[in-house]
């Protein structure tokens, strides 16, 4: 859950695009244009804020009475390929660290500059003087606000603030998508993969990043990539809660973060995980066992993998990257097609066939129904 709410309070989001923010040229992030970037977004989205409709009186009282909104990111993972920093490293979390201290300290800086020119949010303006000086110093005391730079702090004293969140990690999965870059604060799931469509079918997705490191890079091996293309199910899990952590520190707001562990990941092992999530700071946490479920959306082959994947964090030196996992020819090689057409095997049980039954392609062993033509 990435934006806990108050009673009839909305959802305000945007994502700045980490992966526009490199420079190529010299490996670096430009903080320069990142500054720029997250103050256009603040003032886009506190516009959005009298910009809306609302339905309900209730969600106008309370929208227009705090003015949260929630500016996030994604791409995180090709900023840091462009920098040629692994994802989940040392070096890497410092790097995120200070990316995130950017956008947190910009967006309330920009905020408070917004509350100058129209005002503090209501919520935080009382009916004298001392009652407003009150409300102020009780909304720079909060754990958040502690760990803030001290001119935020004095500055909201003295102006106030325009916005009573700003910052949020949001998914991203439709949008950082269709802009060919990695989703939310997630490093890639495999630089080559499946995934599953509404219908059932399995399409085959690849990194546009890849190929563009290929074609700058031909002396390259697409099979022996550089440690900076790590994948989720190559990062050890404590290494996932980390980055989450770190991130977790400059914003108000929370966090969507899979914590990614492989087949044959005990309980024990999970429980671990989770409270080094809450040691960490973390709002809150998923873990994701992988093939706990019959069907998932992210896969790295398009038939279901049996192998043992607890061994590859047993050798450290010896990195497995997955890059062409399975491609559409091998997949066509086998008498196993998985997907919603006729004679297709089912992809929710995977052990039925699909049937036309009353004009719906059925699933013959569990019933489900994944077209119709009605």
């Amino acid at each position: 859950m990435e934006q806990p709410l108050a009673p009839y309070s909305v959802c305000n989001l945007a994502a700045v695009n980490l992966a526009e923010m490199a420079n190529k040229e010299t490996k670096t992030v430009d903080f320069e244009k990142l500054k720029n970037t997250v103050a256009v977004g603040v003032r886009m989205q506190d516009n959005v804020i009298n910009a809306t409709p609302y339905f309900l009186e209730e969600n106008k009282k309370q929208a227009l009475g705090e003015r949260r909104v929630g500016l996030g990111v994604m791409g995180l993972h090709d900023l840091l390929i462009y920098c040629e920093t692994e994802y989940g490293s040392p070096e890497g979390n410092k790097l995120v660290d200070k990316v995130f201290e950017t956008i947190a300290t910009t967006a309330y800086r920009e905020s408070i500059e917004l509350a100058k020119e129209k005002g503090s949010f209501p919520f935080l303006t009382a009916d004298t003087k001392e009652e407003t000086d009150r409300v102020r110093e009780a909304f720079i005391n909060t754990g958040f606000m502690k760990k803030m730079p001290e001119d935020i702090r004095e500055s909201i004293l003295e102006s106030g603030i325009r916005n009573s969140h700003l910052l949020t990690v949001a998914p991203t999965g439709s949008t950082g998508t269709m802009v060919g870059v990695s989703t939310g604060l997630e490093p890639y799931f495999s630089f080559s993969y499946f995934r599953s469509g509404r219908l059932g079918k399995f399409i085959e997705v690849k990194a546009d990043i890849v190929q563009e490191y290929l074609d700058h890079n031909p002396e390259a091996d697409p099979n022996n990539l550089p440690n900076w293309f790590v994948t989720a199910m190559e990062l050890a899990p404590e290494a996932h809660a980390d980055v989450q952590c770190v991130i977790q520190r400059w914003i108000d707001s929370s966090i969507s973060k899979t914590v990614n562990a492989p087949k044959g990941y005990s309980v024990e092992q999970v429980e671990k995980v989770y409270e080094r999530l809450y040691r960490g700071g973390a709002k809150g946490g998923t873990v994701y066992v992988d093939g706990s479920r019959d069907s998932q959306v992210l896969t790295l082959k398009a038939e279901e993998n049996t192998s043992e994947q607890l061994s590859i964090f047993d050798d450290k030196e010896e990195k497995q990257h997955v890059v062409l996992v399975e491609t559409i020819t091998d997949l066509r090689s086998t008498d196993v097609t998985i997907g919603s057409e006729v004679g297709n095997t089912c992809p929710v049980c995977r052990k039925g066939k699909v049937e036309e039954m009353g004009g719906c392609n059925t699933c013959t062993n569990c019933g489900a129904q994944l077209k119709c033509g009605l």
